[in-house]
């Protein structure tokens, strides 16, 4: 830390200056300070001075940089904000208190700017339209809780930060940034990523409980935690996460937990991931826009989809606030929280972006209640509107600090029952993994053509865990005619109908399973690409009654049970009881849906074997390997 002369912080505050003000491990508030510089792309942050000396910098990344990996968003030209650090300093918590305004911020013309019944009706669309077309597995679609404020915005963003620190529990970063025209306040619950010392974490939450009056109990709790669907939520953006983590970690990342993210009006559930990366920290940023549980999956995708059912461009809100700290030994530690549970303040407008997870059993009145819920949380934390009691709390002086209640994670029941999620998940990714180097298919090479769903990544870890040496291309970069130097071509999955005959991806996907037919050379063909595969060698596709997004089953591939994990809208259908037709084996349920093909030089599957979900998709993946490459 630097800086001599003792921290005034109403000082700070009139002297007009950038700031920012961080509270992150119970005890101290940083106080950050520098200039402000904005820049283009993450690249262009600047960890160096013109001497290559490092330097610490603050970066808001608002949503629009999704563009960075060519995703689509409404671009609001957000600026890449980043403060240089020029001091750094720590308050201790009570000091930073004393200092502290203690005012109640009028709020005016409240409310949200979508109301109730035409966002019960979007989500009623997405699920209809997006996931019921196979447009991906869940989508989180915002809406803006907006009120005018008459009061100077810094002493209204120091009166919140108070009663952040004062009111709210659990975040993992509280937070207030000041720069010039923008102030951002808030308590993220959520690490996004974090890079330190060559580890690389990753914090996926999902699933919300909102307190009841009074304040939750274990018997309250364990009626949440029972849920399917809020369940399969934090899988499903498991997974997402996952695939990011594949991408950015030598040793694909390792799942620990679940735990519960208990929070003063809101309890969500959550996992940690953690694998082993030498990438610079901006690209680990880069790889891993943005988090899913603020998104969607697949994250393409996702982006397409809440630019078509969002009215206006997200800002700051489920972008990243990312510190990057000179590390002794080279490079920089990286630290970058979620922004959400945030309230920004600009030309007197309040702005207090929230949104709901969207999944094939939502319920639309429930998703307007959670937005509800999550945009009264902030208020209600910072003061803007009155503040719930909640269980075991003492009554106090309105402004006093809240009475912590008992932690329920320590509960027995509530442990056992979250403990027992694991039982569901794949032994892979809860292991240690170590690289392939003497897997069966050690020296053999191996191709995967992504169709837009970042599993590929998840599967080329697994198929390295088995020896092969990977390479992943998009679908566009695919030379069709060059795939045969590879041993084993994998044909990903990816979104949407594939029946679909005006997609150039899918038109590219056809053809690189096509080629790879007519050549005898050995062929794997994943979910979207399975159905690719089957439709090539005469078999019908149908759409589901229910889509089987982020759904657990045990089906029958080949004579062998396995548990695996479903994200298919769409499927291939024979006539009940088909076990083959011509060189083709079929493996399908009573039925007639197709889960896996094989034949000569050739295998398919439905699932997705890479899956948290899919407890025996490794042994899977070898045997249908296996069979491909010895046909």
């Amino acid at each position: 830390m630097t800086g001599s002369s003792p921290l005034n912080l109403a000082d700070l505050a009139a002297s007009g200056a950038p700031f920012a003000l961080i509270a992150r491990d119970g005890v101290t508030v940083e106080v950050l300070t520098g200039d402000v510089v904005d820049v283009a792309a993450l690249a262009g942050i600047p960890l160096e001075d013109a001497a290559g000396t490092p330097r610490e910098v603050l970066a808001l990344v608002p949503f629009r940089q999704v563009v960075e990996r060519g995703f689509e968003c409404h671009d609001d030209g957000a600026p890449l904000r980043c403060l240089v650090v020029d001091a750094h300093e720590a308050l201790p918590l009570d000091a930073a208190l004393a200092q502290l305004p203690n005012h109640r911020i009028q709020l005016a013309d409240a409310g949200f700017d979508i109301p109730d019944e035409e966002y019960a009706a979007i989500v009623r669309r997405v699920i209809a339209d997006e996931i019921g077309r196979g447009e991906g597995a869940n989508f989180v679609i915002r809406r803006d809780f907006t009120a005018t404020v008459d009061a100077d915005a810094v002493t209204a963003g120091l009166t919140w930060f108070r009663a952040l620190l004062e009111h709210e529990r659990g975040a993992y970063w509280t937070f207030l940034v000041s720069t010039p025209g923008h102030l951002a306040v808030g308590a993220s619950p959520e690490a996004h990523v974090s890079a330190k010392d060559g580890v690389v974490t990753m914090n996926p939450i999902s699933g919300t409980f909102r307190h009841p009056v009074g304040g939750a109990t274990a018997e309250t709790l364990t009626a949440f935690l029972s849920s399917t669907k809020e369940t399969e939520e934090l899988f499903m953006v498991v997974d997402e996460e996952l695939k990011m983590m594949s991408a950015v970690c030598t040793d694909g990342g390792r799942i620990t937990g679940p735990h519960l993210k208990e929070m003063s009006r809101l309890t969500h559930t959550e996992y940690m991931l953690r694998g082993h990366s030498t990438m610079d920290p901006r690209d680990i940023l880069r790889e891993t826009m943005f988090a899913p549980t603020v998104t969607g999956s697949p994250m393409q995708n996702a982006c397409t989809v809440i630019t078509r059912h969002e009215r206006s461009p997200r800002g700051y809100y489920s972008g990243v606030a990312a510190l990057f700290t000179p590390h002794p030994t080279g490079g920089h530690d990286l630290d970058a929280p979620i922004l959400i549970r945030t309230a920004y303040l600009v030309d007197g407008t309040l702005r207090v972006p929230v949104g709901a997870t969207l999944v094939r059993h939502s319920d639309p009145d429930g998703e307007v209640g959670e937005t509800h819920g999550k945009a009264a949380g902030v208020l209600g934390a910072i003061g803007a509107v009155e503040r719930d009691h909640i269980a075991e709390a003492v009554e106090l002086d309105e402004d006093a600090p809240t009475a912590q209640p008992r932690i329920l994670a320590d509960d027995p029941q509530i442990a056992a029952l979250l403990s027992s999620r694991n039982a569901r998940l794949a032994s892979f990714w809860l292991n240690p993994q170590d690289a392939g180097a003497h897997g069966p298919f050690a020296g053999r090479t191996a191709l995967v053509v992504d169709a837009e769903d970042r599993f590929t990544t998840m599967l080329a870890h697994q198929l390295r865990h088995l020896g092969f040496d990977v390479t992943i291309l998009p679908w566009h970069a695919v030379d069709v005619a060059a795939i045969d130097v590879a041993d084993l071509v994998i044909s990903g999955p990816g979104p949407g109908d594939p029946r679909e005959t005006g997609s150039p991806r899918m038109a590219r996907m056809r053809e690189v399973v096509r080629a790879r037919l007519a050549s005898g050379r050995p062929l794997l063909a994943v979910c979207l690409s399975h159905q690719i595969l089957a439709a090539e060698l005469g078999l019908g596709l149908a759409p589901l009654e229910s889509p089987h997004q982020g759904l657990q089953k045990t089906v029958d591939v080949f004579g062998m049970a396995a548990s695996i994990g479903f994200y298919n809208t769409f499927t291939v259908r024979v006539p009940a009881g088909t076990t083959e037709i011509g060189s083709t084996e079929i493996a399908a349920d009573a039925s007639g849906d197709v889960y896996a093909l094989r034949g000569p030089g050739y295998a398919s599957v439905q699932g997705h074997l890479e899956s948290i979900l899919s407890r025996d998709g490794l042994e899977t993946l070898e045997r249908l390997v296996g069979h491909a490459l010895a046909s």
